[in-house]
């Protein structure tokens, strides 16, 4: 009696599992896009920011190009997924720890790639211009939390 009964919750379990991890995830589409249809939603703080590919906000698979002004510096923050990042233009200075540390930072050229481990704390500065950089995540929903500083 016993193992039928977890036999059944077994196959319970097991359904679960699977129609959650494949039912929610919506196929890649076939898109072809050239820079002029790129379109640019701009943000209060000058930021701008273009998605691409997929949605960041559901499971799965995302693309999207954010456009630093000048000057633009991020405090040190994490994501709850895996992402990697080229520098598509500009040069942008990226550092990683939970305190802002421009010592700390390395300056990515166009062409450069960073990671950002799920949960990483880090923070970015667009020093010497505006910044074009490109977001890739194969594991959404994301989101960012903010890295409060440590009172001495």
């Amino acid at each position: 009696m016993k193992a039928g009964i977890f036999r059944v919750m077994g196959c319970i379990v097991s359904v679960l599992i699977v129609s959650s991890s494949s039912g929610q995830t919506e196929p890649l589409a076939a898109t072809r896009l050239t820079p002029d249809e790129i379109k640019w939603e701009s943000e209060p703080s000058g930021v701008q920011r273009a998605s691409l590919v997929g949605d960041d906000k559901k499971p799965g698979m995302y693309t999207y190009r954010v456009r630093f002004p000048a000057y633009h510096k991020v405090q040190p923050h994490f994501h709850p997924d895996e992402r990697v990042v080229t520098v598509i233009s500009g040069t942008l200075y990226v550092g990683f720890g939970e305190q802002f540390d421009e010592s700390a930072m390395k300056a990515l050229p166009p062409g450069s790639i960073w990671t950002e481990p799920a949960r990483q704390p880090h923070f970015v500065f667009a020093k010497d211009g505006e910044v074009v950089f490109q977001v890739v995540g194969s594991n959404g929903p994301s989101g960012l939390t903010r890295v409060e500083p440590k009172q001495p």
